[in-house]
């Protein structure tokens, strides 16, 4: 299944229904798959759902606190940026309360640093840059025009198994207003051992990725002579 009427077609076979029925209407269907289509994306951080978006540097406003202030991209999961850079330059993450301490502590810092709270997100005011600023991170897909068929959903191309928790989803919701609360919940149920599986390949697959080295993060440090091995053991030093 890899489009909306695809998925409304498999949604009222299984029912065992058609949209001439007051129950099962085209408004009624279109409802319930854009919410189900909503409620599968917002389950898990899926590689689908991760997005991309840049402003200007000069866009940032200063806040009460003196920090350098953001928004949110429209339709972003709040405390969702994993990377921000400016001027094609990283800017590290750091804890909200952390991030606000160490300013507190040292006023003038330089070090390039944000946080984020909620639907914005807070720079070091002190960093000397500009230019456009990128973050990356997760949003919430937009709602449906379940009245084109022929549209596609977020999944539909490399991850179509979810759209099949989308049609599990919408019969849970049409087992809940036919009142039976059994099938209900075993659709749901079905829905979401299919987002788990689907979400058990996906991890397994990155598990196979591999850290970059040279960071530091893993330097071998000596416990006799001090220091980390690389600068104690130098090639060519005699």
């Amino acid at each position: 299944m890899r489009t909306i009427g695809e998925i409304k077609t498999e949604i009222l076979v299984r029912a065992g229904a058609n949209t001439s029925a007051g129950f099962y209407s085209d408004t009624i269907l279109d409802n319930w798959i854009d919410d189900a289509h909503k409620w599968v994306a917002g389950r898990k951080k899926w590689p689908a759902t991760e997005g991309r978006s840049s402003t200007t540097f000069a866009s940032l406003s200063t806040n009460k606190d003196s920090y350098l202030q953001g928004q949110y991209p429209e339709g972003w999961k709040p405390d969702s940026i994993r990377r921000l850079s400016i001027d094609g330059k990283k800017v590290e993450k750091k804890d909200f309360y952390k991030f606000a301490e160490y300013l507190e502590d040292n006023s003038s810092a330089q070090d390039r640093i944000f946080t984020d709270r909620f639907r914005y997100y807070y720079v070091n005011p002190n960093i000397d840059v500009s230019g456009s600023v990128v973050v990356w991170g997760q949003y919430t897909p937009a709602t449906l025009d379940a009245t084109d068929t022929d549209a596609t959903t977020v999944f539909s191309d490399g991850l179509e198994d979810l759209n099949e928790a989308i049609v599990e989803k919408s019969l849970s919701y049409a087992s809940k207003r036919e009142k039976d609360k059994n099938g209900s919940q075993l659709h749901e149920q079905n829905a979401l051992a299919i987002i788990k599986e689907a979400w058990d390949d996906i991890t397994n697959e990155q598990f196979q990725y591999q850290e970059i080295g040279g960071d530091g993060m893993f330097e071998r440090f000596d416990v006799v002579e001090g220091g980390f091995r690389d600068d104690i053991i130098k090639r060519d030093r005699f």
